[in-house]
């Protein structure tokens, strides 16, 4: 989980990331992480007709299209929960949409959602996401799908499931298979921590609620020197996490450059790789060695073989002390 006051969709950006990072490793298959928005969700039912006191249980049964055939999910809609037939077929049109980054497109020009301020902030949000997410290269294991709801009532943005290609329900199995196929699951929650504690603030937080990561210690930190470089911080990380570097950034847009630096101290980075307007242009990153400060430029395509060796000697030296 990541809590706290960031950019738009960085952490969420980051979280997926490590998603699919932690599947890849698993190896357990094939797999894809499904990607909605629950102010987009809530939109549709809106522009529907969805009486606002049935937008909880119809999202519920939205929730099980991914077991259950539409004509059965309709049916519980309609005679389960009370909703005209009329509205539920409005929603079904919606909610059968999925694809990839090109569906935020389709949906700005849909002439009722347009109409709608949550629609068009969930559609910002991920627009914004997908962008990062193919910055981060894993937009191949992403599919944007608008029955996506996850069950819970307490998210409010971004929502994930990721599932196993080869995984096939069977309704003869029951309930007891469906951890098979959802292999992690999460989204943000920005007004949990004020539900628990009316006292407390509102803590804006994303996470994922199945997959446990174990904790560790980050070696290399990609910092910038300059504003609005977020995005090339973000494909520095992708490079280096590529090549099995334990890399972390600042989750904001424009971080300062002291705060940077401070960080990597307090939290004793061994090393910190700086770009900046200058480095881009020639092709290069300072790597700064954060406990004697010293810097030194690194030609980009050297990066990776010269960040290896300056930890494989600070580890040694650590081992002789």
């Amino acid at each position: 989980d990541i809590a706290g006051v960031y950019d738009p969709m960085v952490p969420d950006a980051e979280c997926l990331k490590i998603v699919v990072e932690i599947l890849e490793k698993l190896a357990l298959g094939p797999f894809l992480v499904y990607v909605n928005h629950r102010k987009l969700l809530d939109a549709v039912f809106a522009v529907s007709g969805v009486p606002d006191s049935l937008f909880r249980p119809i999202s519920s049964a939205v929730d099980k299209l991914d077991k259950t055939p539409w004509d059965d999910v309709r049916n519980e809609m309609v005679n389960l929960k009370g909703l005209n037939p009329d509205v539920a077929d409005k929603v079904g049109e919606y909610v059968k949409l999925h694809g990839g980054a090109d569906l935020v497109q389709k949906l700005r020009a849909d002439v009722n959602l347009s109409k709608r301020k949550d629609a068009q902030e969930a559609l910002n949000d991920l627009e914004l996401l997908f962008r990062y997410l193919q910055l981060y290269d894993v937009m191949d294991k992403i599919v944007f799908d608008l029955k996506l709801a996850r069950g819970l009532d307490y998210y409010t943005g971004v929502v994930f499931e990721a599932v196993l290609n080869e995984y096939k329900y069977d309704p003869l199995l029951g309930e007891e298979q469906l951890a098979v196929g959802s292999v992690a699951g999460g989204g943000r929650y920005d007004e949990l921590v004020n539900r628990i504690d009316p006292k407390k603030p509102k803590v804006p937080c994303i996470g994922n609620s199945k997959i446990t990561v174990k904790t560790v210690e980050t070696e290399v930190y990609v910092a910038s020197a300059q504003k609005n470089l977020l995005e090339e911080r973000m494909k520095l990380c992708s490079y280096l996490w590529k090549y099995g570097f334990k890399t972390e950034m600042a989750l904001k847009r424009n971080p300062k450059m002291l705060d940077q630096l401070q960080y990597c101290e307090k939290q004793q980075v061994a090393l910190c790789v700086i770009i900046g307007e200058s480095e881009l242009q020639n092709n290069i990153v300072k790597i700064r060695n954060v406990s004697t400060r010293e810097e030194t430029d690194v030609k980009r395509d050297l990066l990776a073989d010269e960040l290896r060796s300056r930890l494989n000697k600070l580890r040694e030296e650590k081992q002789q002390e």
